[in-house]
């Protein structure tokens, strides 16, 4: 064989080695990644960092709200027979825009407004929390009937994007306490008396557990200030 034919077979020989030379580096070597992989693991990188840094992990995230206030709805007309409104009395309407700047004044700011859904007997409550809504532009969920109480608790605490919030219910007074140990309180009085008006019953969450403050509205002259 001349030198000639010699130098035509090695050089295909050359380039088979080659490649197989590269073909063993990638199986061998477990870091040769396509450039987006690379990309991808800088993201989780930061993610971790930052995670680290602040403290955050998915088992210290809130599964509920941070705070609930429960509030009766206003004042309502003085029943006479076969004759029943609705709708809030006067002072109650009064109230009603009091507490527009009230609560996000002296209380925390609403993320979410619920209320009684309107019935035949009472709209009461999502009159209560109307001017409110408009000032915080925030909607009104009232999607629950007054006995559904319990669905409302079960809907607050467990839906997410609840969690970590402010959420404001207007009930009727009947229900409240009910609705408080529902949502977890254990301490509440058993019956709202039927002739106030001026509460805000606070509900603060630490830890999955709640504890309970009766506050005072001091909304209009003649609340109770304590």
């Amino acid at each position: 064989m001349t030198a000639n034919a010699m130098t035509k077979l090695q050089i295909p020989m050359a380039k088979f080695q080659s490649r197989n030379m590269k073909t063993t580096c990638c199986k061998t070597s477990v870091w040769r990644l396509a450039p987006d992989h690379w990309s991808l693991i800088g993201i989780w990188v930061l993610v971790i960092g930052i995670s680290a840094h602040t403290g955050w992990s998915a088992a210290t995230q809130p599964t509920g709200p941070r705070i609930i206030m429960i509030i009766r709805h206003a004042e309502k007309p003085v029943e006479t027979a076969g004759d029943k409104d609705p709708n809030l009395a006067k002072q109650g309407f009064e109230r009603a825009d009091a507490l527009a700047k009230v609560i996000p004044d002296h209380f925390t700011k609403p993320d979410f407004l619920i209320a009684t859904k309107k019935s035949k007997g009472s709209n009461r409550p999502v009159e209560t929390i109307t001017p409110l809504s408009k000032a915080i532009h925030e909607a009104i969920e009232s999607d629950f009937k007054d006995e559904e109480f319990a669905q409302v608790a079960h809907e607050v605490l467990t839906d997410p994007k609840y969690a970590g919030k402010v959420v404001l219910i207007a009930w009727h007074h009947g229900k409240i306490p009910e609705l408080a140990k529902a949502l977890g309180v254990k301490d509440c009085p058993d019956k709202w008396n039927a002739k106030v008006f001026d509460r805000v019953w606070q509900i603060t969450y630490e830890n999955g557990v709640a504890s309970w403050k009766d506050l005072p509205q001091k909304a209009l002259p003649g609340d109770s200030q304590k």
